[in-house]
């Protein structure tokens, strides 16, 4: 398997992970707005993780060199895109959370 391959599984689990707390907490026998704020706050926690994990791959990619350097910042940037995906994912619930 392609390094490439790996981090795609590794942020398809974290996508899934994400979802499945979404709907799990979503469907609880709560209150609606219990469940909204601790949806929020938990969505908080992950929007946090998402940034360190972006800021961890970008200065990790300035430690590679020569052509290791250039293979490096190619999985760094879309290991980072499809980060950034899951942050503007986490912030567009985050969002609808908050107008309900």
């Amino acid at each position: 398997m392609s390094k490439s391959g790996s981090g795609g599984s590794f942020f398809a689990f974290i996508f899934g992970v994400i979802t499945g707390g979404v709907l799990g907490i979503l469907f609880a026998p709560d209150k609606g707005t219990n469940t909204r704020d601790r949806l929020s706050y938990r969505l908080d926690k992950y929007r946090n993780r998402l940034e360190d994990l972006i800021e961890d791959l970008v200065e990790s990619g300035d430690k590679v060199e020569n052509e290791a350097k250039s293979e490096g910042e190619k999985i760094i940037k879309d290991a980072k895109n499809k980060a950034e995906k899951l942050l503007d994912d986490v912030n567009g619930l985050i969002d609808q959370i908050k107008k309900n």
